[in-house]
């Protein structure tokens, strides 16, 4: 079932849908959820690049958190429960946060590793690279 992923409550529909048909027994399914990601893929990467104003313009009115959020309050959801929710979500992001840093992390080197069959000199640069900068923080780590 392919759907607009920015659409919450038809990605809800559909996801409330085929549940109930795998529960009865009918077997999985597939949802292919279509939406845009308004940010860059990470801090180096320059979206300028590849779309315009216009086109991000175009996405950022679609926003499915805005949308449910102006479909709530023409129902009439108090404005308390928007700040609850937020809160709610804040709470939740920092403690993941906290856990995820709790985790500890890998050798630095582990995520050069297996990127090419055979050593290349790009990754032999950014090795290099990410050794200095982490070098440069107090104590030699982040």
């Amino acid at each position: 079932i392919r759907i607009d992923g920015n659409d919450v409550l038809a990605s809800y529909a559909v996801t409330r849908r085929v549940l109930d048909e795998a529960r009865s027994g009918e077997g999985p399914r597939a949802i292919e959820a279509m939406t845009y990601r308004i940010g860059a893929h990470t801090t180096s990467d320059d979206p300028t690049k590849y779309r315009t104003s216009d086109e991000e313009q175009f996405w950022r009115e679609r926003d499915p958190i805005a949308r449910m959020r102006a479909f709530l309050e023409h129902r009439g959801a108090p404005f308390a429960l928007f700040d609850e929710v937020d809160a709610e979500a804040n709470a939740a992001a920092d403690d993941l946060r906290v856990r995820t840093n709790e985790l500890g992390g890998l050798e630095r080197d582990a995520m050069f590793a297996h990127v090419y069959s055979d050593p290349h000199p790009l990754m032999d640069e950014q090795r290099r690279w990410l050794a200095e900068y982490e070098a440069s923080f107090e104590g030699g780590t982040r």
